[in-house]
């Protein structure tokens, strides 16, 4: 089994709801045989059940037990297709991997199956203890149920789940970019430093999709076993198909395995986090485009998520981004990928969001006070594309605003939008 395999294992066992609906089953069937056991050996006795009411019992309490699996089941489905198209559908992986879905099935799921093999097990003679921990469990399930429902609820709010995808990206920018930005130390770019031409061009020949993650020291001691430079072509969230240039490999002394090479890099239907912080941002701002059409028209939300993508940005702005080189540990380069810089990082954030909001006194309120701190705070490097996009912002201010009552009022810092200046 090699890299990519191996991630899309562990992609899949992170948002199949499958995978713990058979967990559950298999720790039931495995937990109620000793449960039987441990009961005929010491005929433990808590509420001393007679046969028809344990019976009874149990059946009521599978029925319900599979009803509220149908509801965890429908309730899911049903937020996932609310968030998808209230906000974006980008946000459906998240929706499937958050804990709560997962805990609640997994109990109920358990519950329903121990349930089931309690109320086999009822004779003439009761298993005291079976069907005691059976009683029990379902009591404990009807409060997971309870807080699933809570929790369900809360998650439903644009800014519920704008904080969700806040909190998967504030951890993949401090796994991706772990050091802090340092001015002695400028960013470079990794330009200039692989030789003329290559040795070898690989292709891809998989299925089209997109570069979700990439096996970087892998492709270093593959790089090192061959004495060579690797180059990985697209970056994460790239699109590729069949035919598309991969790997170039540069100063080749001992020839690669193509398939080794492919293993190292993940492509699916779709981007995610895992190390792809820009797709947070795409994330974010999809749904602030999506609030500020013309259909919805819900500037608030947009704020909201303006809100989360100045805290990223700052934090962004701190660490020292990725240059794209690997080195082994002699110090010899031996990996070349494609990385994005600042810029990059603030036109996708604040761009869209100015074009789309133009007109929109709280859009234009929010962008400005999230420009002006960033300004204020980050590191000199950092402040040029941020001026570049608070003079767009003014140009477009001054566009939409022909009043000058309004322009001014547009031109007014505001972290709420409306309504949180003093001026």
């Amino acid at each position: 089994m090699n890299w990519e395999q191996r991630y899309r294992l562990l992609q899949t066992a992170r948002t199949s709801l499958v995978l713990w609906g058979v967990i559950s089953l298999v720790a039931a069937m495995l937990c109620a045989p000793m449960v039987r056991i441990i009961d005929q050996q010491t005929d433990w006795g808590i509420f001393r059940y007679t046969p028809e009411g344990a019976r009874s019992l149990l059946g009521t309490f599978a029925g319900s037990m599979l009803t509220f699996i149908v509801f965890v089941l429908s309730a899911t489905l049903i937020v996932v297709q609310l968030a998808s198209g209230q906000l974006t559908p980008r946000v459906i992986a998240l929706v499937l991997t958050a804990p709560g879905v997962k805990i609640a099935l997994g109990a109920l799921t358990f519950t329903f199956a121990f349930t089931l093999a309690a109320l086999s097990r009822v004779e003439d003679r009761v298993p005291d203890l079976l069907v005691s921990i059976a009683v029990l469990l379902n009591l404990a399930c009807i409060i997971v149920f309870f807080q699933f429902v809570q929790q369900l609820s809360g998650g439903l709010r644009p800014a519920s789940l704008m904080l969700l995808v806040a909190d998967h990206a504030q951890d993949v920018i401090e796994q991706v970019y772990p050091a802090g930005f340092d001015p002695k130390q400028p960013e470079q770019s990794p330009s200039g430093v692989l030789p003329p031409s290559p040795s070898q061009v690989i292709d891809f020949t998989g299925r089209s999709g997109v570069v979700m993650a990439f096996s970087l020291p892998h492709l270093v001691r593959l790089a090192q076993e061959a004495d060579s430079i690797i180059e990985l072509i697209p970056q994460v969230g790239d699109s590729v198909t069949r035919g598309d240039p991969l790997f170039r490999v540069f100063g080749r002394t001992r020839p690669i395995s193509a398939s080794l090479l492919r293993g190292c890099v993940a492509v699916g239907t779709e981007r995610t986090l895992e190390q792809d912080p820009r797709f947070a941002f795409r994330i974010l701002v999809d749904i602030a485009n999506k609030a500020l059409s013309p259909a919805i028209n819900d500037p608030t939300t947009a704020v909201l998520a303006l809100d989360q993508i100045d805290n990223l940005l700052r934090s962004l702005g701190r660490q020292r981004l990725d240059e794209g080189l690997a080195h082994d540990r002699d110090g010899k380069l031996r990996v070349v990928y494609g990385t994005p810089d600042w810029p990059d990082y603030v036109t996708l954030a604040v761009s869209e969001i100015r074009q789309y909001g133009e007109g929109s006194l709280q859009v234009s309120r929010r962008l400005r006070a999230m420009l002006e701190h960033l300004i204020a705070t980050l590191p000199e490097a950092r402040k040029p594309p941020l001026l570049q996009e608070l003079e767009l912002l003014g140009n477009a201010t001054r566009r939409k605003f022909p009043d000058e009552a309004d322009r001014k009022r547009a031109e007014v810092a505001d972290y709420q939008g409306v309504g949180g200046s003093d001026s």
